[in-house]
Order: C-alpha cells, then sequence, then structure tokens
C-alpha cells in the first residue's frame, strides 16, 4: 500500500468513519482533499521544505505542487525556501530549525554543506526526510528516509538505452558544479554505455552560455551522436545548439515537463528520464504526516524510489495532459 493511501485510510478514520459508512467516508475524505480542505482532523503541524534549486527552476515548481497537494489533504501548514549555494541552504533549514518546524525535508546535492544542519534539526527532534539528492548520505545524516530516484540507477538506465539506440558517443551535460547527484547520473551513464561518454561543464543560470557551450563541442567534435541534459530546461537549449552547429546529435534529458514531453512527440528528442517530481513532493510530506501521527517509516528506512522511468515519444501523448497541469 502505498503512503498516500495509506494516509487516505487513515484519514478516514480520523474523519469519524461510523460503523456503516467507512466507504463513504472514505470519499468524504478524498473530496475534502479535492476541494482544498483537510482530510483529516491532526493538529496543524508545519513542515518545511529547502532545496538546493536557483531561481525559475520549473523542475521545483513541480516538486512544490505535490508538496502543496500532501499538505492540503494532511492539514499541514508547508513553508518553502531554497538556495542553490550549499553555506545558504544550510542556513536557511537552520532559520526553520530556530522557528521549532514540526517537520523537514531537505535535498542534499550538496552533502557536505548539509551535514551538520540536518544533524541539529534531529537534536532538536525535528523529523527530517531528504528528497531529489542525496540517497546514500540520507541515512548516515539521521534522515528517516530518502524519496526520490538512485542517481547512479538512473544513469545507468541512460546508459543502457543509448546502447539500446546504437549511440556511440554522448556528451553529458552538467549544468550545475558540486552537485554530486549530477556526478552520479553522468558516472553511471558511463558505466553501462558501450561507447564513449564525455563530459561538459556549463554555467546552468546563464542559458546563453549553455546553449554556446554545447554549439562549439559539437561544432568541434562531429563524432558525438548523442547529447545527454540533466535537467529539462536545457534540452530545448541542446537542441538549438545542435541546429545552429549542424549536428545529428539526439538530444535526450533527464526530467519530464510540457516542453519535453511535446518535444518528444516531434521527434526533437529521442528519450527522456522521469523521476516523478510530483510524487516526491506529495510522499515528502505524507510521510512526514505519517510519522507525526503514527511513528510510520516507509520502507523500513530505505530509499522511497520515484524513478527512473525512460519516456519515449510512445508515452509523451498520454504525458501530456498531466505536463500541461504541472504535475509531471
Amino acid at each position: 500500500m502505498t503512503a498516500a493511501l495509506v494516509a487516505t485510510a487513515l484519514g478516514a478514520s480520523l474523519a469519524g468513519c461510523s460503523s456503516t459508512g467507512g466507504k463513504r467516508a472514505e470519499e468524504r475524505a478524498a473530496q475534502a482533499a479535492a476541494q482544498g480542505r483537510a482530510a483529516v482532523n491532526t493538529p496543524k503541524w508545519t513542515f518545511a521544505m529547502v532545496t538546493h534549486s536557483g531561481d525559475g527552476d520549473t523542475f521545483w515548481d513541480i516538486v512544490q505542487s505535490g508538496a502543496k497537494q500532501a499538505a492540503v489533504k494532511d492539514n499541514i501548514k508547508f513553508l518553502y525556501a531554497h538556495n542553490e549555494e550549499g553555506k545558504e541552504q544550510a542556513q536557511l533549514v537552520q532559520s526553520y530549525i530556530d522557528q521549532k518546524v514540526d517537520g523537514l525535508i531537505v535535498t542534499l546535492a550538496k552533502p557536505d554543506a548539509m551535514r551538520s544542519v540536518v544533524k541539529r534539526a534531529q537534536k532538536a527532534g525535528i523529523p527530517v526526510i531528504t528528497v531529489n539528492s542525496g540517497s546514500g548520505e540520507s541515512k548516515k545524516f539521521g534522515a528517516l528516509t530518502h524519496v526520490g530516484q538512485d542517481e547512479t540507477i538512473a544513469g545507468e538506465a541512460v546508459g543502457e538505452e543509448l546502447n539500446k539506440r546504437g549511440r556511440k558517443k554522448a556528451l553529458c551535460v552538467l549544468h550545475e558544479q558540486g552537485n554530486v547527484g549530477h556526478e552520479q547520473r553522468c558516472d553511471g551513464a558511463a558505466d553501462t554505455f558501450e561507447g564513449k561518454m564525455e563530459k561538459i561543464y556549463v554555467e546552468g543560470t546563464n542559458m546563453p552560455d549553455v546553449e554556446s557551450s554545447i554549439e562549439a563541442k559539437l561544432q568541434s567534435d562531429k563524432d558525438i551522436d548523442s547529447v545527454v541534459t540533466l535537467g529539462a530546461p536545457f534540452a530545448d537549449t541542446a537542441a538549438k545548439a545542435a541546429d545552429r552547429a549542424g549536428s545529428d546529435a539526439e538530444i535526450d534529458t533527464f526530467d519530464l515537463n510540457a516542453k519535453v514531453a511535446a518535444a518528444l512527440q516531434d521527434g526533437t528528442l529521442g528519450f527522456a528520464v522521469d523521476q516523478q517530481p510530483y510524487l516526491q513532493g506529495y510522499e515528502a510530506v505524507d510521510l512526514l504526516w505519517l510519522h507525526r501521527y503514527n511513528a510510520d517509516v516507509l520502507g523500513g528506512g530505505k530509499p522511497v524510489l520515484t524513478g527512473p522511468q525512460i519516456v519515449t515519444k510512445g508515452d509523451a501523448a498520454e504525458l501530456a495532459a498531466y505536463t500541461k497541469r504541472g504535475t509531471r
């Protein structure tokens, strides 16, 4: 049973189901959540999420969308803050510890910067769930569990997909230096890819620089037949760079959004790796609620995987409606 279903079932009982109306109570709970009302009568706990997102990163809008939906259902006050610099992210977490929030959700893209503050949260009695980045460090740092995809496994899936497509030389584009998850993605792909994998580091906050860097690389190395970007916003930029460079390299990407779904459908992109960010946000909040309410820990403390799922042209049409509403 998933955490979402468990929460719904528990919420139904908390809402006051009668001996003859269990099913009706469940339906009322689901309807309440859909109408923006809490499906439970537990206390108004406050949960805060602090991520390594930069400004304008649409991926994190999807994560927040899931978290906010779960927060409504679970009667949670949800707070969100972000900073792409590890030190500043840790300071934001400390500010929420000082506010004595009831639960924390954090990313560990730069784990060395976050180790101490996660330990301080634990010492303060604040349960922590890590999300998206840091599956390898989560348990060591004292978090309850991790929700996301294993980045190495996701990378390995990319390498295997490139093999299926007959690719011989791939370029992996890293847009955030120091992000251990990005390195794991590229390294995982290199481990399973039977061709040659090269890395290129770009400044992800400067799209013109990203485009020119990829274009220059493709112009100088005509053997590159695949470009793998590590985030949905960079796929379109890589496609433009390939076009300007006169390259036939296939563009593939991690993550999914409406533009990526459309590009898969029209053949601009080859495939995408979906890690279901909406589910990451939703499950993180739901699992914190379950822990506060019932001391539950899903998965026995092991990572709760939300990906990877390889999405191709054949899948894109089905997912298009979800990407347009911002949940995939």
